[in-house]
């Protein structure tokens, strides 16, 4: 699979521009500020219906501006697909496939596959367990639409369980449609956890040789789940906490409370791993992350590489971009502030690719190969 071209009006910073781009590496080079991170977060917002980057979408339409509309032609397959996503003020967005609009958005996630890897990755070490959720989420929904349809009701039931322990003071607080809604949470909870346990096991087996091969360093790397259904079911939790969770007034133990450890040498890389260690597993993770979905969905996710090479020594550069070139990876995106960093690591690939120079949101091709 691959993005032809794309199209893009009032996107964050990014006013009109339109890209026709290489089937394997593409790169753009440019000081920061210029646009270079808002194009691939386009090209990640068209397979993930929303930002990699930003929370909310008025935080993605262009200042001064009420609409933006995204367009991009792919081919799938051997097939062309037509994407299309617009959105206006009051009006929500839109997602269309050939011309056809979406009745979901869920229903789209998956179907273009992606892997981002970004400076906010930090977030995934240094950030709370809520984000590492996220991160699972969002891996495992791109290739199993039940896994997202039960996060969904989960977290709506989750919502109106947390409303009613809010009452806990009052006369009518029904214990009956607690353990109502605790039966429904149970059956979408088991489902979740089994699912997580699976592509945490999954991704341990790959994780270690892709830092291997960025790295070329000795270190063990690894993650654990961490999980209140680890030690027990989801009803006995539910039912043995009714009374704290009461008195706090909220749902004190779940999968909504599930975590990932990222180790390395059985430690927290968190508390003991230098910045380039850091770096370089969470690219590892990506690339086991992209492997995974590759496996399952058969179909290689798009690659989007945006200003990774800061804090990776010159060997690890060459390494990593030696490693996605290969046929094992498909269409990459590559963004970087250092022109003469990436076009001495192009001059060494034998792969096709494309280098763009970007200023002030223009995007000019200067070298194709």
């Amino acid at each position: 699979m691959y993005l032809d071209n794309l199209s893009v009006i009032n996107f964050k910073s990014l006013t009109q521009v339109e890209v026709q781009f290489d089937t394997k590496i593409n790169c753009f080079v440019g000081n920061n500020g210029q646009g270079k991170t808002n194009l691939l977060d386009a090209i990640y917002y068209l397979s993930m219906c929303k930002s990699y980057i930003s929370s909310t979408d008025s935080q993605v339409l262009k200042h001064g501006e009420d609409f933006f509309v995204l367009q991009g032609k792919y081919n799938r397959n051997n097939t062309e697909e037509n994407i299309y996503c617009g959105l206006k003020k009051g009006e929500g967005k839109v997602f269309k496939r050939n011309g056809k609009e979406y009745e979901r958005l869920a229903d789209h996630i998956g179907f273009l596959p992606v892997v981002m890897v970004s400076p906010i990755d930090g977030e995934l070490v240094e950030g709370s367990g809520e984000q590492r959720r996220k991160y699972v989420n969002g891996v495992i929904s791109q290739i199993d639409k039940v896994y997202l349809d039960e996060v969904i009701r989960y977290n709506r039931l989750l919502s109106q369980r947390n409303s009613l322990l809010k009452t806990y003071s009052k006369a009518n607080f029904s214990y009956d449609l607690i353990e109502a809604i605790d039966i429904q949470l149970s059956e979408y909870a088991a489902v979740i956890h089994s699912k997580r346990k699976a592509f945490v096991e999954q991704l341990i087996g790959i994780l270690q040789d892709y830092y291997n091969k960025v790295s070329g360093g000795q270190e063990r790397v690894s993650i654990r789940y961490k999980s209140h259904l680890n030690d027990s079911s989801p009803d006995e939790l539910f039912k043995n906490n009714i009374e704290r969770d009461r008195v706090l007034q909220y749902t004190s133990v779940g999968i909504h409370r599930d975590d990932i450890v990222l180790l390395i040498d059985d430690y927290p890389i968190r508390t003991v791993g230098s910045q380039g260690q850091q770096k370089t597993f969470l690219i590892a993770l990506k690339l086991a992350q992209f492997d995974f979905i590759a496996k399952v969905s058969g179909i290689k996710p798009i690659l989007l590489l945006d200003d990774i090479f800061d804090k990776l020594d010159a060997n690890r550069v060459h390494q990593l971009i030696d490693l996605v070139a290969n046929d094992g990876f498909g269409q990459i995106f590559i963004t970087d502030t250092n022109k003469h960093r990436l076009e001495e690591v192009l001059g060494k690939v034998s792969s096709g690719y494309r280098f763009f120079n970007v200023e002030n949101g223009n995007f000019e091709l200067v070298e194709s190969k």
